[in-house]
């Protein structure tokens, strides 16, 4: 929705006004465990309900509804300086956020040596213990308290065994939102303690349609190649991936030209290159691509070669984290796409 300067309402994508007053008017526990594809808005989202419970004009209605935006609650949640709202986010997204406030340091210890560290993915059991400190404080504003963990799945065993307790009998008026992507990263004891509520994909015309108003072109396409998720798309764009490179990718693998890939991640050209099998593989069976609708290579591959380099990249998957050569590994990934791709298979049919 559209903000304007007088409101404190926290911006929310045009998919997510639905979600929020179906998860306000459906809310029957303290702890909420919101989650969906990655780049769906689920992080917007946990803010969107931290934000309305915690406005001091909720209690002037009759119903659950969002943020007023005007009250000096919703101020101090979109200034991200609400004392009784705690956000937990890895180190390593706390910019991209946009949560990168001096409060996430205070009591972790932000020490000399963590500067020289690589930013953690992880949400750190140290960081999860304030969380009871947080909550055996009293309310500043009289609203109840709020934590948010993003991704949620991003905490591992020992993370989330020390929320456990406080998650299960949460002091006072401590209410969570755990948002994230993968359900089943979670610990079932986390889980449990929750009420799940899931985000679809969007519309793909009003997600194509956020994303042109923002500035990027032939959103069609790279929505298509993010799979649906839109804020996976508008980052690609962000990041300098258009529509033109994405259609060119197929026969640049086809050729073996390794071009921009070097430039990636190793993770991100894993999943591109898992998009360019999975479509593959389902001209070769007769079926329409689902990444790269509207290019113009043609995609001739024999079934068991695909099958074959699936798995390949798969195994690779499981490791992409791993600190591998990059240009090398880029390299010899093409090597392999193309080798897949060049398999000859019965009659030829058009990736369009």
């Amino acid at each position: 929705m559209v903000i304007d300067e007088t409101s404190a309402a926290l911006p929310l994508r045009p998919w997510l006004g639905d979600p929020l007053r179906a998860a306000l008017a459906s809310q029957q526990a303290h702890a909420i465990w919101l989650n969906g594809p990655v780049g769906v808005g689920q992080f917007d989202l946990a803010l969107a309900l931290a934000q309305a419970w915690l406005c001091e004009a909720a209690g002037t209605r009759a119903s659950p509804e969002a943020a007023c935006g005007l009250c000096a609650s919703c101020r101090l949640v979109r200034a991200r300086s609400h004392p009784d709202l705690m956000v937990l986010v890895p180190e390593a997204l706390r910019e991209s956020l946009g949560w990168n406030s001096s409060d996430e340091e205070e009591g972790g210890g932000a020490s000399e040596g963590s500067s020289k560290r690589k930013p953690s993915k992880d949400i750190r059991v140290e960081e999860v213990r304030r969380i009871v400190s947080f909550a055996q404080t009293t309310a500043a504003r009289g609203r109840g308290k709020v934590v948010v963990l993003y991704p949620a799945e991003r905490m591992n065993a020992i993370s989330a065994n020390a929320l456990l307790k406080t998650l299960e009998e949460p002091p006072g008026e401590l209410r969570f939102v755990l948002a994230g992507a993968t359900t089943d990263a979670l610990l079932p004891t986390i889980r449990s303690r929750c009420q799940s509520l899931s985000l679809g994909v969007p519309d793909t015309r009003v997600a194509a349609d956020w994303l042109a108003s923002q500035g990027v072109s032939q959103a069609e396409v790279l929505l298509a190649a993010a799979g649906g998720q839109p804020e996976e798309a508008l980052a690609w764009s962000k990041e300098g991936l258009d529509a033109r490179i994405w259609l060119a990718l197929p026969g640049q693998l086809m050729r073996g030209e390794v071009g921009g890939l070097t430039a990636w991640p190793i993770s991100r050209v894993v999943d591109v290159l898992f998009k360019v099998c999975h479509d593959a593989m389902r001209v070769a069976a007769g079926a329409e691509p689902t990444y790269f609708t509207g290019s113009e290579p043609r995609f001739h591959a024999a079934p068991v070669a695909l099958a074959r380099w699936y798995e390949e990249l798969g195994r690779v998957a499981r490791h992409a984290e791993h600190p591998w050569q990059a240009a090398l590994t880029v390299e010899w990934l093409v090597q392999q796409a193309r080798c897949a791709l060049a398999a000859p298979a019965g009659p030829r049919r058009s990736i369009n």
